[in-house]
């Protein structure tokens, strides 16, 4: 059964007009319900990091200050809303959601999280939406445990995953790979152990047939033993912060491929949804719940 990290606490809501759609948040499992893709038996409530987890990445004094409010405005900008204290608690639960989330697809094969993939997030500042960085703390905490070897990162969100770049440049275990806009957000990029900077409007076909190429040789390479893919949805032609011009079916796609590999080398995958804004709420979910179907009929 395909496990998701869900709770209602991944629910919030941030000024009126703000452009980072949260509501996304609420739509995508009330429509993977909806259509029968899931039921709640799938859903699993994640619990909360402790401070001595969220210490496995972040550092003693960047965790103060968000546990404080006590952040400056530059550094609240650079985040890019203002930091709450029910902001503080939701990104603890959703980054032990990938915690637990590569402890089951260890078991079963695949799991997914309704939210995370908060690539920006560095050890000892937030940047672009992100408090945490779910994918790395996940990461160090299951390799603490000996579970795994390497990791793989596979990070197909519009925007470099400059965050994972910074805190692994010095953990060969950790491999990450970043397929992004070159010109796109963050304006300094890090360097992950493989970038690929994509041109504005690629389409579809170039863009899968790069990915397709590229991740086998991955594979190949790293022969990871467990992996973690970033899903984000501004990849497409109707975001509003993307720039890239893939179609919801070419989207879909590239989910499936990155599915498809690791289901042939039998490699466990963990999946978070990363960034999506685009103007029609509908493409948006429509987009994020593809992942969630695709895995459906890839693994059960």
């Amino acid at each position: 059964m395909l496990k998701i990290a869900y709770s209602e606490i991944y629910k919030y809501r941030l000024p009126e007009g703000h452009r980072f759609p949260m509501l996304k948040y609420e739509l995508i499992p009330e429509q993977l319900l909806y259509e029968g893709t899931v039921n709640e038996d799938n859903f699993f409530h994640p619990g909360q990091l402790s401070r001595k987890q969220l210490l496995s990445t972040h550092t003693s004094e960047y965790l103060d200050k968000l546990d404080t409010l006590s952040l400056s405005r530059k550094e609240e900008r650079n985040i890019g809303f203002p930091v709450r204290q029910d902001l503080v608690e939701r990104g603890k639960y959703i980054s032990h959601g990938t915690y637990e989330c590569a402890s089951i697809a260890l078991k079963t094969g695949i799991s997914m999280n309704i939210a995370g993939g908060t690539h920006h997030a560095f050890a000892d500042k937030g940047e672009g939406f992100c408090l945490y960085n779910d994918m790395a703390l996940a990461s160090k905490l299951i390799r603490k445990e000996k579970k795994v070897d390497q990791i793989l990162f596979v990070d197909l969100d519009v925007h470099q995953g400059n965050g994972n770049a910074a805190i692994f440049k010095d953990e060969p275990k950790v491999f990450t790979f970043s397929m992004h806009g070159e010109k796109n957000y963050p304006l300094r990029k890090e360097t992950s152990d493989l970038d690929i900077g994509l041109p504005d409007k690629i389409e579809d076909k170039n863009y899968l047939r790069l990915l397709t190429e590229t991740l086998d040789k991955l594979m190949m390479k790293v022969q990871p033993n467990l992996i973690f893919f970033q899903a984000g949805v501004d990849v497409l032609a109707t975001d509003k912060l993307g720039r890239l011009g893939l179609t919801l079916e070419g989207c879909k796609e590239r989910d499936r491929i990155v599915m498809r590999m690791a289901l042939r080398d039998q490699v466990p995958l963990v999946i978070v949804m990363g960034g999506g804004y685009s103007e029609k709420m509908t493409d948006l979910v429509t987009a994020h719940s593809n992942t969630f179907r695709s895995a459906q009929e890839i693994y059960f």
